[in-house]
């Protein structure tokens, strides 16, 4: 029979074994069990951290993917708003221009008219008075190469027969006659500064075309100083020439013709010269002149310059920050005090004419023969030849324009397109709608 040892309450000793193997087995077991689903539940925590981090990367990407496509429909949107309104201003900008040409179809045609009646002399017989705009015959300074070949003889020959056929034939003398010497101006702008200095044989030209008489009141009288005044004059003295324009000196000056004094004073904004400005001074000189004379003619360097000037504004005129009077106002107040015709110039293009107290005026003559430094493009390039009939009390009988056209290398021609006739007519109608004027196509100037 075996013996089982007995510990303290009599149980075997290999019972006691196998009990505590079992509960150590069991507790570790049990621990490995805990273990399990201690790492299995950080596991899961884990895993649903990671699923969170990933919804949340989904909707981050998802919220982003719908900005940009809410970004993409407002530009769109945008886009389509701009072409929407880039489409109505396209289309009220047709609309207007469509509106311009209708307006500009439906405005009154320039009056022309084909056959003049022929006009009758007054029993005492009319005067005959032949203005013409800016001359300038060519010039020795800075170069002769801005002298015309064969000495200017033949740049007036294609209208000397026109000019000539006048009692008194006028022109604006931009420049100076002189050889040699002279106080060269001083410029502050080259760019926009010319200084002219003719050949003293070139005054024959003058002669040869019918001059009588030629206004010195410009911005080019003081070209070459107190010598180009002096000379100028003696050559214009020496060749039967009779000028005026000069303040203090020589404002006005009265010559004869067939036996009938004319009065002739001219006007400018320019240093030195009479100011077309001051026009209380200016009828003082024609009410002396009114007194001394038969027919009084005035003559005006004024106004802005240039094509985009041709309409007159009768208002003060201001070029390259010079007042350049207010030609409308001056040429009105002239005849007030006893002037009988009014010619203008200055602008270098030509601009309207008009009856005022039936007087004549003539707002810009244009260029006439401006040789090789002047711009004779376009509108410049064309001018009239301006014949004033007056009665012999100086009223207007009637006119002749004569269309001429300058180039760069030639004088005035005769144009036979009739440019100047059709813009004369065209800016009066526009300019002076009650001038009491016709214009005829064939350039007949009647009273209406």
């Amino acid at each position: 029979m075996k013996k089982y040892i007995v510990y303290k309450k009599g149980f075997p000793k290999e019972s006691l074994f196998c009990f505590l193997l079992g509960w150590f087995i069991f507790f570790t077991v049990s621990c490995n069990l805990d273990a399990k689903k201690e790492e299995e539940a950080r596991l899961a925590e884990a895993a649903q951290i990671l699923q969170a981090q990933k919804d949340s990367i989904a909707k981050a990407t998802a919220l982003e993917e719908e900005r940009l496509r809410l970004e993409e429909e407002k530009r769109k949107l945008e886009e389509e708003e701009k072409k929407e309104e880039l489409a109505k201003k396209e289309a009220e900008e047709k609309k207007k221009s469509a509106e311009k040409k209708k307006k500009k179809k439906e405005k009154p045609p320039i009056k022309t008219y084909a056959s003049p009646p022929t006009p009758v002399p007054n029993e005492n017989g009319l005067h005959a008075i032949i203005g013409v705009g800016d001359m300038m015959l060519g010039t020795n300074y800075p170069s002769k190469n801005y002298l015309p070949a064969n000495g200017g003889r033949n740049l007036l020959s294609d209208v000397e027969s026109t000019l000539i056929n006048a009692d008194v034939t006028f022109g604006n003398l931009e420049g100076t006659i002189l050889d040699t010497g002279g106080k060269v101006k001083r410029c502050s702008n080259p760019a926009l500064c010319y200084a002219f200095r003719s050949p003293e044989n070139y005054v024959e030209h003058f002669v040869n075309a019918g001059f009588d008489v030629v206004s010195i009141a410009n911005n080019h009288t003081g070209d070459f100083g107190a010598e180009g005044r002096r000379r100028t004059k003696e050559v214009l003295e020496g060749a039967n020439i009779a000028y005026a324009g000069l303040a203090g000196s020589d404002e006005y000056t009265v010559f004869e013709k067939n036996g009938i004094k004319y009065g002739f004073a001219a006007f400018a904004p320019n240093t030195g010269t009479v100011d077309i400005r001051n026009i209380s001074k200016a009828q003082q000189i024609v009410r002396k002149l009114e007194g001394m004379s038969d027919i009084v003619i005035v003559s005006f360097h004024g106004g802005a310059e240039g094509k985009k000037h041709q309409h007159t504004p009768c208002k003060t005129e201001r070029y390259v920050g010079e007042n350049r009077g207010n030609v409308c106002k001056f040429s009105k107040a002239v005849i007030d005090a006893g002037a009988d015709i009014v010619f203008g110039h200055g602008p270098h293009v030509t601009r309207a004419m008009e009856l005022y107290k039936d007087r004549f005026i003539i707002y810009s003559l244009g260029n006439f023969c401006t040789y090789g430094r002047f711009n004779l493009r376009d509108a410049a390039g064309i001018a009239p030849i301006v014949k004033v009939y007056v009665n012999s009390d100086g009223s207007f009988s009637h006119g002749e324009i004569t269309p001429i056209y300058q180039g760069k290398t030639h004088g005035p021609k005769i144009d036979s397109r009739n440019r100047a006739i059709r813009k004369l007519q065209e800016l009066t109608q526009t300019d002076f709608p009650n001038s009491g004027l016709e214009i005829y196509d064939d350039g007949t100037i009647m009273k209406k």
